[in-house]
């Protein structure tokens, strides 16, 4: 290990502790610290601030003043303003020994999981770092003795561990305060013990807050006795300091009790992993010993130091994300009133508020279970109830412990689950376990020792010890998706998953409790028509439906039951700035994932979902009583039939009521707030009266007036019911005429309804079968024959499935989650509507009250409404989607189109038309109001200069970059030309998603005087020297095409989170659009269809993406890395933690974006404003300290160079163009992308659509060449010389005024008149020198293993010569990304398969996360050891083979020796591991073979080829939307096709001949390589064990030989 303890030293390290085997080294003596994984990763110049000093006054603070909580609604912009993720683990003794060798070995494994946190912009800074163990009684006996303190004593004691403010004062009044509720509680105050601490390793930041810290010595009760009194005076001291908070500001955030227990204790702090026993002098003292020690480090996308957030917490420790807390807290808040226990003697009351917004997720979560576990509930019960398992269709789970199921069913009515990412690590001090999320989105590995301890880590390798230890270490696993292990610390015992779950289920006998549930069936739906048709039309009209609204949503998924598909983003007025009236729904915007926690995949993990719901009331979740503690109905789906509403209507016990929601429009002032209070009265009053379920209709058999929009009464009754203490006792369901779309059903569940009728909808479907043009239809074969019944099935399960889709794209598996949680942000509703329907949203501009929201609501009557005395005969359409004449304004539209392609000379005919681009740049800067943007006005602090003054065209076009269009969505000649221009410019083009052909890194040298080339002959006006290579290389979730060698070509590595026009979601190119070109590029199959996943597979959180950051800049050091969000609220949190994973490039997106194909509900619905998240973004990386590590580039409806000021003056110093560089190629906006028809060829990928491609490259630079020149212009008119020099001063932007008497400034409508962008235009202060930001060097990482490879002598020769060479090197957990960066430097020279020569590399130990990734043909890696995460990910070639130590005395086949999501994209090469891998195995692979002896969930997803073999068991999902290559699973217990995704590949035995031969070649090759026992036991028994492999083939595969003996001809194929 000669090599690896070397490495150790690089870095700055300052402390010594006693390591591991019981030596003094720097700590850890093995963690192969290159510089910056324990000290700053780079660092960047301070750079000037601008000449132009912000406006005094105007700078925004940096942290919002807030007063203590005191229970109720939560507000969701203070919860965004913490996110985190981490790196978690434990060490215990089965034994009961207690030694100091567990804390200094924790403290070793902390440190060697620095990489999995993250320090502030003083790089010193930890976002938090700390251990949980037992009291130290050894050392603190031993304090008691020397400083006179009596009756200290092991189980008549407790510690507390208490942060107390820096200001005396409040200190004083902290300690005071505290030992004030001790004594109340019946115990004594034994003394004060000041923790001594070494302050000189303290950050800058950190070190502006740090606490003063004291342990509190406390006695006087024994047992569960003494821990809920220390409980009880630790919550009453809260409260106390909640209330002192008026007279000394502050004192209830600084005064914080890390523990007060007598059994654990934490030490924690704002510090980085290597100085937490450095700082802690108690950690280097021999006498602090301890059974166990859990141990704990941060990832903070906030860099303000709150020590408090730091973990462990009081009872967990967690890595991870909750994406519903805002649900969780809102719904905790309505149950508290209910919660109550014998054990806590009427003083409920006392422990309430339970949770806090200010506080972490990981905070909130950690008070919850806190809470459970103190009231006598079992610690593993408690965990189980809070994050369930994914228990539907899981068939190891049926078939060894179905009691269980019976336990979910039961908590799932009173408990809705923590959803989201999350590895929990828990103790009460007599229980120690870890439980992981249903969805197995974090790492969580264990293994087991002969001297009976169990180790648990995020990682492998934490002790550097998988060699020298490994005849010690019996076994090895990992937790699956939704498993737990746990330890008893009194009696030894430990339990795996299968024991815990069974003991759990055990204690209740929750199946008889369940019998009284009904479980209410699908009811059957009318036969026929309700109304008439006139009846019908005028229903419509009043609640809001535009003709498109029926015939493109309705009836299409009607007809269809799927959402419907629709291009090119949304380019219409946000609905606060239209003219034309919105539904209230289309106001609010649905949040997604992005970078703290991972979207999910409903298409192909949607086993881990469910709708189900319950209604009725819910009862006592701390004391539950069987059946009467949970909701008396379950429901399978929230969207109901009108005859599933009789049904609950009718179940007994319920009570349900209908409360009418209607009130009087006589267009008075405040009759809509009137009606609204005498709804909540209604409601209240049944619910008092023992209704459990309140029904909200506007049918108007029910009910007189206007109707209430439907939004807006289930928000004011659920909160009003909130706050009264009442929301628990009974269920909103909603009767609503306005509910047509998922988005609609989506928000009326998000704001607290269980169910949704969707009643009009459901009628508009009934008539559409009913009419003429539908019979006819099916008469002539034109349409499937449905009955009525079917397509009102049709239209629900559509609307189910886009449900599944919105819960996804934020991370959530569960509707119970979802419920009443609050996910959305609002864009243009005020203050008013929002306190009383939707408190806690985000609403930052202002806008609609209820008196406007009443006058929109009636337009829709009104415009809908004929001449005198004339009916109606359709409803009206509004315009939303296509452009029409004369009705909603779209932004790209036919005159904007025609007016570029005359400036721009499209076609390549000349240098353009200045004139006719001044018609174009009038059309655009005079449209109406738009976006946020277009309501700005720019007042600039000085006077006019001479534009000869302003830099150059040149210069600005520098700063130009077109968007991540992929090539397969457009044409081959559209994305060829787009990057020849901007490379012309000196701008960056982005490959989008897909590969790229080599060829076109060549210089065009062959263009004649026409412009053609024969290399490019489908291009027209080139010139030599053009380059058709695209600098930016987009690395998305598909991973299509993403080699060694595309890597190696960029300039930028773009990381694609999400996307504008559909953010959360993955994407999908039909079939027919995967020509055998792009299929060549893709390395897919010609026709067929390709999908990309939400990107999740190696993007679980800001950990991980800090993580593929590295990845990237491993394998090309030189290449720039670029992260794409799309805005929206808490967007700056998010920036700042990409900021500080590494990023160099940082995108921001608007909601609005192009797409080529999307689901019409996610354009229109998901994704907030560029201008917000742009200005969010700059804003808190400024305050951050952060703005001078990154460029941010803005991308979202750039199509002038106003828009290029604009976004300046937000803080960005790039600009992106997406739609508009397709515009001024030729793109017509036929809106058809989907289709594979564009009739210009911009968009098909059909030969003679694309032969009628009218654009060159030239065009686009006339485009660009214009937009900067009209910069230059208002630049000079601003009087400023450059981009530099605006870019942060939003301060020169001002709002277009009002009018005088308040009212909406001229030509805008007047809801308008409310708007405040106020956020927009407030400074954010100065934010440095954007020219030095973005000329800075690529980030770097330090001094790396590969490095050192790479300067071996021999290496160096062999890359030279092409010659062999074999290297040996150590390998430690902090060594990531091992041989990426030699693999980029082969495939620099020769691409991803042209080295004739061979660097073998053998290693040995435990290798970090991305081992193997992006390796080339002629590498060849062989691990001694175990791997971590990510293995081969996007390998091109090679061969990667990992085996465990030699000595180990386990069976390899049983243990796991790699992570999850091993080959991730790989296009090529060969892995062999001899042991077990993770979840996830073979994702997205296209062409690599791999031999694995097991693995988790979902292996062979998403896969496109190559072959697969596993000789060992597999979880479930295999298979899942694998649409090419082959693989081969060993079923020996027979158990297998319970396991597989069967929608696209079908299962057969191995038949054929060459079938045969690949399978027993690769498992010869296995044994060759990794000497696998398991692999030479199959050979040797080859005729025994062949009819138990089973064969996947996916349909492309089906007429291959190693699939079928039959093979037909693609002739033949064709011609059947």
């Amino acid at each position: 290990r000669a090599s690896a303890a070397a490495r150790s030293h690089r870095g700055d390290v300052r402390t010594t502790v006693r390591a591991v085997g019981g030596k003094t080294a720097v700590q850890p003596s093995f963690m192969g610290l290159r510089k910056s994984q324990a000290l700053p990763r780079f660092r960047s110049a301070v750079v000037a601030a601008p000449s132009a000093a912000p406006r005094a006054g105007t700078v925004v603070p940096a942290a919002i003043a807030r007063a203590p909580y005191q229970g109720g609604a939560v507000d969701l912009s203070q919860i965004l303003e913490e996110r985190d993720a981490c790196g978690v683990g434990f060490i215990a003794s089965l034994k009961g020994e207690r030694t100091h060798k567990t804390i200094t070995d924790s403290l070793t494994a902390l440190g060697c999981m620095e990489h999995r946190g993250a320090c502030s912009a003083d790089d010193d800074s930890g976002d938090g770092a700390g251990i949980m163990c037992n009291v130290p009684w050894k050392m603190l006996g031993k304090y008691c003795e020397e400083t006179g303190i009596a009756g200290f004593e092991e189980g008549k004691s407790g510690v507390g561990m208490v942060f107390l403010p820096q200001d005396k004062a409040q200190a004083a009044k902290s300690r005071e305060t505290l030992e004030a509720s001790i004594k109340a509680e019946g115990l004594t105050v034994l003394g004060w013990r000041a923790v001594p601490v070494n302050k000189d390793v303290v950050g800058r930041m950190a070190k502006d807050t740090e606490p003063v810290i004291e342990q509190v010595l406390v006695g006087g009760a024994e047992g569960d006795e003494l821990e809920r009194k220390l409980y009880v005076a630790r919550k009453t001291a809260e409260k106390a300091a909640a209330g002192l908070d008026a007279e000394m500001p502050g004192i209830a955030e600084n005064f914080y009790v890390c523990t007060m227990s007598g059994r654990t204790i934490v030490y924690k702090g704002m510090l980085r992993s290597a100085v937490v026993g450095a700082f802690y002098l108690d950690l280097q003292d021999e006498d602090f010993e301890a059974q166990f020690c859990i141990y704990h480090r941060r990832f903070s996308t906030n860099t303000v130091p709150k020590w408090p957030l730091a973990q462990p917490m009081r009872f967990l420790g967690h890595n991870g994300e909750i994406n519903t807390l805002q649900g969780n807290l809102n719904w905790m808040a309505s149950k508290e009133a209910d919660m109550t226990h014998p054990v806590w003697e009427g003083r409920e009351a006392e422990l309430r508020p339970i949770c806090n917004p200010a506080a972490s997720d990981s905070a909130n979560l950690d008070r919850v279970a806190e809470l459970l576990v103190k009231s006598g509930r079992p610690v593993a019960e408690t965990m189980m109830l809070l994050v369930p398992e994914a228990y539907r269709n899981h068939p190891e789970l049926d078939a060894t412990y179905p009691e269980v199921e019976k336990f979910y069913d039961y908590f799932a009515g009173m408990q809705e689950a923590w959803d989201g990412p999350a590895l929990l690590v828990f103790t009460d001090g007599k229980k120690l376990g870890c439980r992981l999320d249903r969805n197995g989105l974090r790492p969580a590995r264990f293994w087991r020792t002969a001297d009976d301890y169990i180790y648990v880590a995020s990682e492998v390798g934490v002790l550097g010890d998988v060699i020298s230890n490994a005849k010690n270490i019996v076994a090895k696993g990992r937790l699956g998706p939704g498993q737990m292990i746990q330890a008893d610390l009194e009696s030894g015992e430990f339990m795996e998953n299968t024991e815990v779950a069974k003991a759990v289920a055990a204690r209740c006998d929750y199946e008889s409790w369940l019998k009284d549930i009904n479980f209410l069936p699908t009811a059957e739906p009318a036969a026929a028509p309700k109304m008439d048709a006139m009846e019908l039309i005028t229903a419509q009209a009043t609640a809001g439906f535009a003709a498109e609204d029926v015939s493109m949503i309705i009836e299409s998924m009607a007809q269809t039951g799927g959402e419907p598909t629709w291009s090119m983003g949304d380019d219409t007025p946000m609905p606060v700035l239209s003219g034309r009236p919105h539904l209230l729904y289309d106001y609010f915007k649905q949040r997604f994932a992005q970078v703290t926690n991972p979207a999910i995949d409903p298409l192909r993990e949607g086993l881990v979902m469910s709708l189900e719901m319950t209604i009725g009331a819910k009862g006592n979740l701390l004391n539950n009583d069987g059946a009467k503690d949970i909701p008396a109905v379950s429901i399978k789906s929230p969207v109901l039939f009108d005859e599933d509403v009789d049904a609950v209507m009718a179940v007994e016990g319920l009570n349900a009521k209908r409360v009418p929601a209607f009130y009087v429009d006589d267009g008075s002032k405040g009759a809509l707030k009137t009606g609204l209070e005498t709804l909540c009265a209604e409601a209240e009053k049944a619910v008092k009266a023992g209704c459990q379920c309140v029904v909200l209709s506007d049918k108007p058999a029910f009910g007189s007036g206007a109707a209430i929009p439907s939004l807006l009464a289930v928000g004011a009754v659920h909160h009003h019911l909130i706050k009264v203490g009442l929301r628990t006792r009974a269920s909103i369901v909603v009767e609503s005429a306005s509910a047509f779309s998922t988005h609609h059903v989506a928000c009326l569940v998000g704001y607290g309804a269980s169910a949704v009728n969707p009643w009009l909808g459901l009628e508009t479907c009934r008539q559409w079968r009913a009419s003429k043009k539908v019979e006819n239809a099916i008469e002539r074969g034109k349409m499937p024959n449905m009955s009525v019944a079917d397509v009102q099935r049709n239209f629900k399960a559509a609307l189910n499935a886009g449900l599944k889709k919105i819960l996804s794209k934020m991370g959530i598996s569960l509707l119970t989650s979802y419920h009443g949680a609050q996910i959305f942000e609002c864009y243009g509703i005020g203050p008013e509507l929002i306190d009383v329907a939707f408190k806690g949203t985000v609403s930052r501009v202002g806008g609609l009250n209820l008196d406007e929201l009443a006058a929109e609501t009636a337009m829709f009557a009104s415009s809908n409404a004929g001449a005198e005395g004339e009916a109606i005969s359709d409803v009206a359409a509004r315009g939303m989607f296509q452009v029409k004449p004369g009705l909603e304004y779209h932004a790209n539209n036919q005159e904007m189109s025609k007016l570029l392609h005359k400036a721009v000379d499209l076609g390549g005919k000349g240098e353009g038309s200045a004139d006719a681009y001044k018609l174009y740049e009038e059309h655009r800067n005079e449209r109406p109001a738009t976006s946020l943007r277009d309501m700005l006005v720019i007042e600039s602090d000085r006077k006019p200069i001479d534009i000869d003054e302003v830099e150059s065209v040149a210069d600005i076009c520098e700063r130009f970059c077109t968007g991540g269009m992929s090539l397969g969505a457009i044409s081959r000649e559209c994305h060829e030309a787009i990057a020849i221009a901007v490379n012309r410019i000196g701008g960056r083009s982005n490959s989008g998603e897909g590969g790229e052909d080599p060829q076109r890194n060549v210089p065009i040298d062959d263009a004649d005087d026409e412009g053609k080339s024969a290399t490019f002959p489908h291009l027209r006006g080139l010139r030599n020297g053009d380059v058709a290579t695209s600098a930016i290389r987009q690395v998305a979730s598909g991973r299509f095409g993403v080699t060694t060698a595309f890597l190696m070509g960029a300039d930028q590595l773009e990381i694609k989170v999400a996307q504008g026009a559909k953010p959360g979601e993955g994407g999908q190119l039909p079939g027919k659009k995967v020509s055998p070109y792009i299929a060549s590029l893709r390395r897919s199959k010609a026709g067929v269809p390709l999908i990309s996943p939400p990107p999740h597979h190696d993007i679980y959180s800001i950990e991980d993406l800090s993580q593929l950051i590295y990845d990237l800049h491993m394998v090309n050091p030189k290449a720039k890395v670029s992260v794409k969000l799309v805005g929206q609220a808490g967007i700056g949190t998010v920036a700042s933690g990409v900021a500080k994973a590494n990023a160099d490039i940082i995108q921001i997106s608007g909601g609005d974006g192009g797409t080529g194909a999307s689901p019409l509900s996610s354009i229109k619905h998901a994704g907030g404003p560029m201008e917000m998240g742009l200005v969010e973004a700059h804003r808190t990386l400024v305050e951050n300290d952060l703005r001078d590590r990154v460029v941010l580039r803005a991308d979202g409806g750039c199509r002038s160079g106003l828009d290029v000021i604009q976004c300046a003056l937000m803080g960005a110093d790039e600009y992106g163009f997406g739609t508009v560089a397709m515009i001024a190629t030729g793109c017509v906006m036929a809106r058809i992308c989907h289709t594979n028809n564009c009739p210009v060829g911009v968009a098909s990928q059909r030969e003679e659509l694309r032969a009628r491609f009218p654009g060159a490259p030239g065009d686009l630079v006339n485009f660009f060449q214009f937009c900067a020149q009209e910069v230059r212009v208002e630049l000079a008119r601003m009087g400023y010389k450059s981009l530099d020099e605006v870019i942060g001063r939003n301060d020169l932007f001002t709002q277009a005024k009002t009018l005088a008497d308040g009212s909406a400034s001229s030509g805008q409508p007047a809801k308008t008149a409310e708007l405040d962008l106020s956020f927009l235009f407030t400074s954010s202060g100065a934010s440095g020198s954007s020219k030095a930001r973005r000329e800075q060097p690529t980030h770097g990482d330090g001094r790396m293993l590969d490095d050192e490879i790479l300067e071996d002598a021999a290496i160096v020769q062999a890359l030279e010569e092409e010659g062999s060479v074999t290297i040996q090197k150590d390998i430690v957990n902090v060594d990531r990304a091992a041989t990426a960066r030699v693999s980029g430097a082969v495939a620099a020279r020769y691409g991803d398969a042209g080295f004739a020569g061979a660097i073998n590399i053998e290693l040995s130990g435990s290798a970090g996360q991305s081992f193997g990734a992006f390796c080339v043909g002629g590498v060849n890696v062989k691990l001694e050891g175990e791997a971590n995460d990510y293995v081969c990910k996007s390998m091109s070639g090679g061969e990667v083979a990992i085996m465990p130590p030699a000595e180990s005395p386990f069976r390899p086949e049983d243990c796991i020796i790699a992570g999850n999501t091993c080959l991730y994209g790989a296009t090529g090469g060969r892995v062999f591991i001899n042991g077990r891998a993770g979840e996830r195995f073979a994702v997205r692979n296209s062409l690599a073979e791999a031999v694995v002896e097991g693995t988790g969930d979902h292996c062979c997803e998403y896969m496109t080829g190559g072959a697969v073999v596993v000789l060992g068991k597999v979880g479930r999902n295999v298979g899942a939307g694998m649409t090419g290559g082959l693989g081969y699973f060993l079923d020996e217990d027979e158990t297998f096709p319970t396991k597989v995704n069967g929608e696209i590949v079908s299962m057969q035995r191995v038949t054929s001949q060459a079938g045969e031969a690949q399978l027993k070649a690769l498992i010869e090759a296995h044994v060759a390589k990794t000497g696998s026992p398991k692999g030479a036991f199959v050979l040797v028994n080859w005729t025994e064990y062949l009819p138990k492999f089973w064969q996947l083939v996916p349909p492309s595969e089906a007429n291959t030989p190693e699939a079928s003996d039959e093979v037909v001809s693609a002739e033949a194929v064709n011609a059947a």
